[in-house]
């Protein structure tokens, strides 16, 4: 453990750090796996609901950093094509 005051803040700012960003991760995951399931469910409505539910979660973790924008813009890309593949 720490003993310098600074030291002890960074550690506890960093534990609040990691909390948000694991939750704003997991959020992601979450949409991204529901995505899935609805298009392998085979509901065209559904799926592109949830297709704009996974992009937008994509983008807000981009926003906060937790992801880099050029993953982000890969993960969206392969996203569309699944969906577009699946529903022609």
């Amino acid at each position: 453990m720490a003993n310098i005051k600074s030291a002890k803040k960074r550690i506890k700012v960093i534990a609040k750090k990691t909390l948000r960003n694991r939750i704003i991760k997991s959020q992601t995951k979450t949409a991204i796996k529901k995505f899935l399931a609805a298009v392998d469910g085979g509901d065209k409505d559904l799926a592109k609901a949830a297709l704009i539910s996974a992009i937008s979660a994509i983008d807000k973790a981009t926003t906060k950093g937790v992801l880099h924008k050029n993953n982000a813009s890969r993960k969206k890309s392969r996203l569309t094509r699944y969906y577009n593949k699946k529903t022609a």
